[in-house]
């Protein structure tokens, strides 16, 4: 098994990987429809493991209520103001304003959990989260003028948006790490979850909701998009948040988790042909330099 912080960095690659995806499916089906489809195709990847690998034994029922409520916390609303953010600001400033579920979930952990910080370890997470905050404020060239960079509507609500989901995003974590370090098994427990925000998402679809109905008629590569996204940032990333919780302090799961925006920094470099700016670099190696402190300690 890899340690705990390794499996949260690579669930920062899931969900930076997914974000390339999600981008242009979500500002076209609409965020509460592009997440209800994202749900649907997460749901089945999952209980198709959880079934193919024998993985199910049955929860006591305050587990389940916990796992349920930290889905419609972090799934329902995190991930519907997250896209709500990212179409109003582009996945590199919403990225930023993401990132800020670090600095959250060290305090929430520390507040709820008396998890701490010291040493090299509190270094290095400085050294990490600021990196990442550099690295998306100064990763784009003035020049850079594509759809991904444009602000729609007002930019307050946007960073509100982004914060909201950065905070729904640590009390989520944090509501699920007593379970995970009792022995719940990481694949059902992200089933139940993504399940229950399913079940609200529905919900509000049959109470036709105007916001739930999609923006636009579905089209293949639409879906295909959602699929992808769903299966890597949902299906896989989640569950590797919550293999990471079973064995490692929450806030240091929260700083690894919050790389993402550095991982898709080269991303979209590779999309737009365009070399990220010097502040990406700088940034970059900051986090790299505090997951290094961070690992040696």
């Amino acid at each position: 098994m890899l340690r705990p912080e390794l499996l949260a960095l690579a669930a920062a690659l899931c969900w930076a990987v997914g974000s390339l995806f999600s981008a242009r499916a979500a500002s076209r089906m609409g965020t509460i429809g592009f997440n209800r489809w994202r749900l649907v195709f997460a749901c089945s990847v999952l209980w198709v493991a959880v079934g193919i690998g024998g993985r199910w034994s049955p929860l006591a029922w305050s587990d389940t209520v916990l796992l349920s409520l930290s889905g419609l916390v972090g799934i329902c609303i995190g991930d519907t103001a997250l896209f709500a953010c990212m179409n109003r600001l582009g996945p590199r400033r919403s990225g930023v304003l993401f990132a800020c579920h670090a600095l959250f979930s060290a305090l929430l952990a520390w507040w709820l959990l008396g998890e701490t910080l010291w040493g090299a370890a509190l270094v290095g997470s400085i050294f990490l989260v600021a990196g990442v905050m550099v690295a998306v404020l100064w990763g784009r060239r003035d020049t850079e003028q594509h759809i991904w960079e444009a602000t729609r509507g007002r930019l307050l609500v946007g960073v509100t948006l982004g914060l909201t989901a950065a905070l729904c995003q640590a009390v989520a974590t944090l509501m699920v790490k007593p379970l995970m370090a009792a022995g719940v098994d990481a694949v059902a427990g992200s089933a139940v979850r993504l399940s229950a925000a399913l079940a609200l998402h529905v919900l509000v679809r049959a109470l036709r909701y105007p916001p739930a109905q999609l923006n636009a008629p579905l089209q293949l590569a639409d879906l295909r998009n959602t699929f992808f996204s769903a299966a890597i940032a949902m299906g896989l990333g989640m569950t590797l948040i919550l293999l990471a919780l079973q064995n490692g302090q929450a806030n240091l799961v929260g700083m690894f988790s919050s790389v993402s925006p550095v991982l898709l920094l080269p991303m979209l470099w590779v999309v737009y042909r365009a070399r990220p700016a010097t502040g990406a670099w700088w940034g970059a190696g900051m986090a790299v330099a505090g997951t290094a402190l961070i690992l040696w300690r």
